[in-house]
């Protein structure tokens, strides 16, 4: 780890050393980036100093917020390299974009959506609805295991006359990326639009949307940095143009009658009401950052703690690793599972024994899980301010996982994980369930009973 990446941690106040003397060993960036005190300063300030409504009022406080609002999306279309500052759409996340895409196309009945077998089901769930509400047909490309792509099997079912693609740009399950230009100029040539969910990507990675050829783009800013309840749908104006708003109201017309109202030109049609001044203002701060930073330089970081990791766990043969054997094709995400082991108790194991915190589930890709008859498996991923301890530390406590639980185990037979040295009491060995997570490696006075059942709920 650089120099420069240790000292971006100071400015991470959920960082610091809490009671157990412990600085927590973050890897759930896949789910919640954490966030640095900058982007806590803006949203601070905007209630203190400026608390107005952007484009209502002719006061300071209303000048001064809708001065910074536009900058922000300004800054988001320079960090998308969008077309305009005019398809920077402000909206709560990634989800909310989606919807704005799919609800506000003009379907017919028979149109087509090609989604992929490994989508987050805020890619899925969307579509599966329209099917009995608007006529679409859902189809559904299969991707390789070994993370390669398969562009005839792209082309394949481009040929059916698909009306709109949309796919992760970089998967939240295994961390495998889809060359997302090559799909573009497909799709195109086919005459269907392409939407990309940018969740994963944009945090970690340079965009290139003009570039790319990308319709529409989704991220939320609660995964780069920023606060929760933001995010950003990016999309050509024209684009934008077709699609009718999720939601109408204030702030979305030019003028109205009693009868008949005129829709303002994106993006402003698609933010209704109030919107989150503090959380976009936040969130533009926290792109800074990561602009400051360097993408390629936050990618090539992500790339060698992943192969840390991946070069610590090679010889277990009880590990099972998910998507592209080589971590340079994975570099924010090592997922895996884990012999013997339910993966809600390897995730408390490895929070209450060693402060790491990582996330067990489905990762809301059900779908991909049902299809192959898994309950599951543990995901750690990696940020910037990620360092070299925080990937020893995940090693340390699946090898003493590993050692605790004896092999052909059929449910998690760890007892709590020894602190400071010291061995901890054996506990009754707990069955391979999502309950068993809050008997295997709880704290002590505690029956966590709340954790595993929420754990075992959030997929």
């Amino acid at each position: 780890m650089t120099a420069e990446f240790d000292a971006l941690r100071t400015h991470f106040p959920a960082l610091r050393t809490r009671d157990d003397g412990r600085v927590p060993a973050y890897l759930d960036s896949a789910c919640m980036s954490l966030v640095p005190q900058e982007v806590l300063d803006a949203m601070a300030e905007y209630y203190r100093d400026y608390p107005g409504c952007a484009g209502r009022s002719l006061h300071r406080f209303a000048e001064e917020v809708s001065h910074r609002f536009e900058a922000a999306r300004e800054t988001f279309a320079k960090f998308l390299e969008a077309p305009s500052p005019a398809g920077i759409v402000f909206v709560r996340n990634s989800t909310e974009a989606i919807n704005v895409v799919g609800q506000g196309i003009s379907w017919k009945r028979g149109d087509r959506v090609l989604v992929s077998d490994q989508e987050h089901n805020s890619n899925l769930i969307l579509w599966q609805r329209l099917g009995p509400e608007r006529g679409v047909r859902l189809d559904i490309l299969r991707l390789r295991d070994d993370g390669t792509f398969d562009g005839d099997a792209l082309e394949t079912a481009l040929a059916k006359g698909v009306r709109l693609v949309s796919l992760f740009h970089t998967s939240n399950l295994d961390g495998r990326s889809l060359p997302v230009r090559e799909i573009a100029e497909r799709a195109h040539d086919h005459g269907a639009q392409v939407l990309i969910d940018g969740c994963q990507a944009a945090p970690h990675r340079p965009i290139h949307l003009e570039r790319d050829g990308i319709d529409f783009y989704a991220i939320s800013a609660h995964k780069m940095l920023g606060p929760t309840g933001t995010g950003v749908l990016a999309g050509r104006p024209e684009a934008l143009a077709e699609l009718r708003p999720l939601v109408a109201g204030g702030e979305t017309v030019e003028w109205s009658t009693l009868t008949e109202h005129k829709l303002r030109p994106p993006p402003y049609r698609f933010e209704a009401g109030l919107q989150n001044y503090a959380g976009v203002l936040g969130a533009a701060v926290g792109v800074d950052f990561l602009r400051r930073a360097g993408l390629e330089e936050v990618e090539a970081h992500d790339r060698a703690l992943n192969a840390r990791v991946t070069r610590g766990l090679e010889g277990e043969s009880r590990i099972r690793r998910l998507g592209p054997a080589d971590p340079a094709n994975r570099p924010s995400v090592f997922a895996f599972a884990i012999d013997g082991v339910d993966p809600h108790d390897a995730a408390l194991f490895l929070d209450e024994g060693h402060g790491v915190m990582v996330r067990s589930g489905r990762h809301c890709v059900h779908s991909w899980y049902a299809e192959r008859s898994l309950d599951g498996n543990v995901r750690a991923s990696f940020y910037l301010y990620t360092n070299t301890e925080d990937a020893d530390r995940l090693l340390e406590g699946v090898r003493e996982l590993l050692a605790r639980v004896p092999s052909g185990s059929t449910g998690t037979s760890a007892a709590t994980p020894a602190r400071g040295g010291r061995s901890a009491p054996s506990r009754r060995r707990a069955a391979g369930s999502s309950r068993a997570a809050a008997r295997s490696a709880r704290p002590r006075g505690t029956t966590a009973r709340g954790r595993a059942a929420s754990g075992a709920r959030s997929g």
